[in-house]
């Protein structure tokens, strides 16, 4: 019977699974009907719209226009020149470091650099998966996910971010000094690193916090070296602030399409920019509070599990989120759906599809899209805080 049991729960997953390529095959397949001047039929943008921040700006950089990245203006008229007239507006909105990737892939024509970012990064996502020692069907399934693919559509670095936090909190128990190094580079995307200085403190990872102030201190002077210090003064004097005006801008907006933050979902219910501050503020400590729980030494906990819920945590941590950032939560779903019965079948493939509707709902003006991976979360962390209790009163 229990043989039965399993054979249908693959065959479920297979078909969540398949049913999840192939409208993302869809999604693909429409961004990439191009007009005459390269733009998609859909969006009326590029189809590879945030790639060609990353590639533009190491182009710009490479040609010792580095400068250009912090005029909003000079940027879009460098953009239109590279790309078509009718570009529509875009900003850099990067730390100067990441420019240490994009000037190489800035040597390249756009489009090649955009399938080598794509399959590279991919491939470190492939990379960090192992240490689950998932089935080869399910390590493939995370590769191929929904929010994995939401990130191959728009060029992000999901999967990139992705492959650090997963390959970094794998890497603390044996390997700190690397697990340090990939915290270092997750700097390129500091919004999504926010829980990892509490996961070091509380683990007592002291080596890697080591290794993460040592990274990030070459990364900025490598960054300043090569481009000039200007690069960060206008980094906290223009991007930092161009991004902040971004974010609290009112709801909706066009680029909300795929935010799910528990910020923009106060904002859609009209909360002010301070109130919405408030409410994220104390979503962070909560999360901050659970990773804490967490990493404590004294927590006996599945390794495994603990990384899968710390992934499923950082989306709450942060204001500045959305659905291609939430790769780290393809791994948690697919070890949900192996280990965790206790959750029907049904919820781990809402979850694991959602990504795909993430759009959906929010250009129905229904800003609450935090609210699925929150439930999903809250459900783990109560079998979670289950066990624990039974495990104290059996001892």
């Amino acid at each position: 019977m229990e043989k039965s049991l399993r054979g249908i729960h693959g065959i479920s997953g297979a078909c969540v699974f398949l049913f999840g390529l192939i409208l993302a095959a869809t999604y693909f397949r429409s961004l990439w009907t191009l007009d005459a001047d390269g733009i998609s039929m859909l969006n009326q943008k590029l189809p590879y719209w945030d790639f060609s921040n990353l590639w533009a700006g190491g182009h710009l950089a490479g040609e010792g226009r580095v400068h250009t990245l912090f005029d909003v203006e000079a940027y879009r008229a460098a953009l239109r020149q590279l790309f078509t007239p009718v570009l529509q507006d875009q900003e850099w909105s990067y730390p100067p470091s990441l420019l240490l990737l994009g000037v190489p892939l800035g040597w390249l024509p756009v489009l090649p650099a955009y399938v080598l970012w794509t399959a590279g990064t991919l491939l470190l996502l492939y990379l960090a998966l192992r240490p689950f020692r998932f089935p080869l069907p399910v390590t493939l399934a995370v590769i191929l996910s929904p929010a994995a693919m939401i990130n191959v559509l728009l060029g992000q670095n999901g999967a990139l971010t992705a492959a650090l936090l997963l390959g970094g909190l794998w890497a603390l128990g044996k390997k700190p000094w690397i697990a340090g190094l990939f915290f270092g580079i997750l700097t390129i995307k500091p919004h999504l690193g926010f829980l990892i200085p509490v996961v070091l403190l509380a683990g007592g990872h002291w080596r890697a916090i080591a290794a993460a102030v040592l990274t990030t201190l070459v990364l900025v002077a490598v960054t300043g070296l090569l481009f000039g210090w200007q690069v960060w003064f206008d980094f906290r004097t223009v991007t930092l602030p161009l991004m902040a005006g971004i974010m609290e801008a009112p709801y909706p907006q066009p680029y909300h399409a795929n935010a799910m933050t528990v910020f923009i979902m106060a904002r859609w219910l009209d909360a002010s920019v301070g109130v919405a501050q408030a409410i994220q503020i104390i979503a962070g400590l909560v999360a901050a509070g659970a990773a804490f729980w967490l990493w404590r030494p004294a927590m006996q906990i599945d390794p495994a599990r603990r990384i899968v819920l710390t992934a499923m945590l950082v989306i709450f941590a942060t204001p500045y989120g959305y659905s291609y950032d939430a790769v780290a939560l393809a791994p948690a779903v697919a070890w949900g759906f192996l280990h965790e019965r206790r959750i029907p079948l049904i919820v781990h493939a809402i979850v694991w599809l959602f990504p795909l509707f993430v759009h959906v709902i929010n250009l129905q003006g229904i800003g609450a899209s935090v609210m699925v991976p929150l439930a999903y979360t809250a459900w783990h962390f109560r079998l979670v805080w289950q066990d624990t209790r039974q495990a104290w009163v059996r001892a």
